[in-house]
């Protein structure tokens, strides 16, 4: 094995002890720093592994195995920790195949790899030093990333498959394709949407809502093309009144460091809905279905997740026995974060002509010029003022925001706007955290007059719109406290006015303990809300009582539920429910769960299930109404293209951080898993064959590949880490190999028996280097059972083994003497029964 920390500890001590017998002089080449050694000792330090500091530049680039040579070149064998190191990833990978090839120690004059300048192994600090011209620059964090030299090329399509229906109703939803590519330095997306809603009669609608091309530079981007005049490069998006989605064939510029990611983030202000019996929700924006959720009966919060990132307003539909009980309009507040003072403003401008492509939407306005602008200052890094103004269908609409930390536990959020011949409206959001409570308040209001509002036809003729004159509002307080690890309490108020009129009150409490040996989830809660269709406009009263209980370790999962509430007919509903629920692994299915519900009107069933394949991933919902009997369901579905590279693959893995990566798997072993992660973010799971890494598009990264589980097979992994540079919509490609290795313990001997150190011993799987007495320990490939030995980048022999022939001790294969000579070059097959 290899000599390390306490060769290398005592090498130094007795370098220090030769220091103060000998005069004072400045360290130079190796030889010089290995006169003041004892004889023998000198074996020790040339041609053999050394544990060793590496710093470039001053800054710790890891902890390492080197082999230093007497005529002053170092060569590394590996790094083994690099976890204090703060040198990017990419930066140590270049600098390990540097190194890996060896480096000439002293000043470098020709050929200087990575702009080197010098390189210096200190003995008494066993120490590697390495300087380049980047010695002396600011270590300081550039704001924006460089372009990947000489652009990328790539495709990505996303694909988006929304259903939702019932039994008496025609089948609704939503076919999304997003797709985005890179040609050099410049990125392409391309939008269509097929939307159809349930129970409609109306024809599918169908249109282009994006195909422009896009260049990035620092700080800012430049869109020409068919687009929707959006918020993208604002920090915090203003809402607006008005037709949408509008699209414009002209150009945009602003900020481009702020552009929507779609990310996993919840929404920061929770989204409620309050359920009379088990049903269906259906989330729209601009008029097309994003997601559909089934929930339970009470009060439930939307799982905002899935959600596209950005301030935004969603209208939110609840639909209860195949019927539409509820229509609200909620904001999905899902921001990024700004906080630089140096760069106080973001903004956007856009102008062009109104048009459609490709378009059967009536509501769609077309031919009217149309411009606008909006405007983001960070007045102080706690609060940012919006401002913004736009012309759409001739009409102007103005609004106005402020976003205000008012300290690190309250926030505050308030949005104004105002459309010509259409009304005002305004958004109030805040959150309060103390101690174990949290507070989240929302107030929006609207004030419309849409008489004056007409919709002008081709030929000039002038038809007056859906009119409408009122004002609608709601508000809501919600209180959230944990006792303590067990207990915890809500309390929600509400009040409408509009299309739900009255106040409403939920009470609830939480407790986690054990039932019956099993980890188990109690819930008590108590309501009191305004009437609606769906409890003939009588005041829905009600209490329920439910359980949750995990069952063992395997994902079984079993609730149930009793409780009271109004019912349809205004009088009593008496309710039970029991759900199972079972999640599972390595299965095309995730995850699933039957219901069963009795309540005044009969018995009521459900199911959910959600799935996931190499191609397509999903989920899906189905229920029969006790009321009618009627069976209602909701299928939501993803799949990706990507191509790049010369290679293509269709994936169920979402694309969303705007670039990707192509991984060919190859292996000898059966059902391996390896984990692929990205270190600008995000985790895949790769199995053998062709898989799909989502990456960040612009930075410079790596994505570093390890076993899954903590139990990892004796494998080697090759590479272990590899780097990319992509613009977004670019897709790149890598070959993974995973071998079944051995390990492998012998001695390297001369032709006349005399053991051979500071050989390089070669596999396909790693590399060793011998010992003062000729020793070597490596991993070794057991499907190639090959070894090279070099010196000093000279191939002397090569030997090809027999691993099922090789005595075994300890899962370590004793292969013996290795006679090195030129004849061995020609793979010479070793007998071990032969060996010494």
């Amino acid at each position: 094995m290899f000599p390390m920390t306490s060769i290398a500890a005592a090498l130094a001590l007795l370098i220090c002890t030769s220091a103060l017998a000998a005069p004072a002089s400045t360290p130079g080449s190796l030889i010089t720093q290995a006169q003041g050694l004892p004889a023998g000792f000198t074996d020790h330090f040339f041609e053999v592994p050394l544990a060793v500091r590496v710093d470039l530049d001053e800054q710790l680039l890891g902890e390492a195995l080197i082999v230093l040579s007497r005529d002053d070149r170092v060569t590394l064998l590996e790094f083994t920790d690099t976890g204090d190191s703060k040198v990017p990833a990419a930066t140590r990978d270049t600098w390990q195949a540097v190194l890996e090839k060896g480096v000439a120690l002293g000043a470098c004059n020709q050929s200087c790899p990575e702009k080197m300048i010098s390189a210096f192994y200190n003995l008494e600090s066993s120490q590697l030093s390495i300087l380049t011209q980047d010695v002396e620059r600011s270590a300081d964090i550039p704001r924006f990333y460089e372009q990947p030299e000489g652009g990328s090329l790539g495709l990505i399509i996303n694909n988006q498959l929304n259903l939702n229906g019932g039994q008496e109703e025609s089948l609704g939803g939503r076919y999304g394709l997003q797709a985005s590519s890179s040609v050099g330095n410049w990125s392409q997306v391309f939008n269509l949407q097929l939307a159809r809603q349930s129970g409609d009669d109306e024809p599918m609608r169908h249109a282009i809502h994006e195909l422009y091309t896009q260049r990035e530079m620092e700080g800012q981007f430049f869109r020409l093309g068919h687009f929707t005049p959006n918020s993208d490069g604002l920090t915090r998006q203003l809402r607006s009144f008005g037709a949408s989605p509008d699209t414009a064939l002209g150009v945009m510029y602003g900020s481009s460091d702020s552009l929507a990611i779609n990310n996993a983030k919840p929404s920061v202000y929770p989204i409620y809905v309050t359920a009379n019996r088990q049903a269906a929700v259906e989330i729209y924006r601009n008029g097309l279905l994003i997601n559909t959720q089934a929930v339970a009966a009470g009060l439930q919060t939307l799982d905002t997740r899935p959600l596209p990132g950005g301030i935004y307003e969603v209208e939110v539909r609840l639909i209860e026995d195949g019927l539409t009980t509820s229509t609200t309009q909620e904001l999905v507040y899902k921001p990024s974060n700004w906080r630089n003072a140096e760069d106080r403003w973001r903004y956007n401008l856009f102008a062009g002509r109104e048009t459609k492509l490709l378009s059967n939407w009536d509501e769609q306005a077309s031919g009217a010029m149309t411009a606008g602008a909006s405007i983001n200052y960070l007045l102080h890094p706690r609060v940012i003022l919006g401002l913004s103004a736009r012309q759409v269908r001739e009409q102007l609409q103005y609004g106005g925001s402020v976003d205000w930390t008012v300290a690190n536990n309250t926030s505050l959020y308030a949005n104004l706007y105002q459309t010509q011949e259409h009304g005002t409206g305004m958004d109030l959001q805040g959150l309060y955290s103390f101690g174990a409570t949290n507070l989240v308040f929302s107030h929006n209001r609207s004030w419309l007059d849409t008489r004056d509002t007409y919709e002008t036809l081709p030929d000039g003729t002038r038809l007056r719109r859906n009119t409408f004159v009122g004002e609608t509002s709601n508000t809501a307080l919600s209180v959230n406290h944990r006792f303590d690890a067990k207990n915890s309490a809500n309390m929600r108020l509400s009040h409408s006015e509009g299309n739900i009129e009255g106040a409403g009150i939920d009470l609830g409490w939480s407790r986690h303990d054990t039932f019956l040996g099993s980890d188990a989830n109690w819930r008590f809660s108590v309501f009191d809300r305004p009437g609606t269709t769906g409890t003939s406009d009588k005041r829905n009263r009600g209490v329920d009582v439910s359980l949750s209980v995990n069952l063992g370790s395997d994902g079984r999962q079993i609730s149930g539920s009793l409780g009271s509430r109004t019912a349809r007919d205004g009088g009593r509903d008496n309710n039970a429910s029991v759900t199972y629920r079972q999640d599972l692994t390595d299965h095309v299915l995730q995850s699933v769960s039957a219901t069963a519900i009795t309540d005044t009107y009969g018995v009521g069933l459900s199911g959910t299930a959600s799935f996931n394949t190499s191609a397509v991933s999903g989920d899906g919902f189905l229920q029969r109404s006790s009321y009618n009997g009627e069976l209602t369901g909701g299928l939501n579905l993803n799949s990706t293209f990507v191509a790049g590279a010369g290679q293509m693959l269709l994936s169920s893995q979402y694309q969303g951080n705007g670039a990707g990566m192509i991984i060919d798997l190859e292996t000898d072993l059966d059902d391996i898993a390896l984990r692929a992660d990205d270190l600008g973010g995000g985790s895949t799971l790769l199995r053998p064959g062709r898989n799909y890494v989502p990456v960040s598009a612009y930075k410079s990264s790596s994505v570093s590949f390890d076993f899954e589980g903590n139990y990892p097979p004796a494998a080697n992994i090759q590479p272990t880490r590899s780097s990319y540079h992509l613009n977004k919509g670019g897709v790149d490609y890598r070959k993974i190999s995973v071998m079944k290795t051995v390990t492998v313990l012998g001695r390297l001997l001369d032709e006349r028996g005399a053991p051979l150190k500071g050989h390089h011993v070669i596999n396909h799987a790693s590399r060793g280097v011998s010992e003062v007495d000729g020793f070597f320990s490596m991993e070794m490939s057991a499907s190639s059972p090959t070894l090279q030995v070099r010196y000093q980048n000279q191939l002397l022999c090569q030997f090809r083994l027999d691993p099922s022939n090789a005595p075994n001790e300890n899962d370590v294969l004793m292969i013996g003497d290795l006679r090195c000579t030129p004849d061995t070059l020609a793979e010479t097959s070793i007998k071990f029964e032969a060996a010494g």
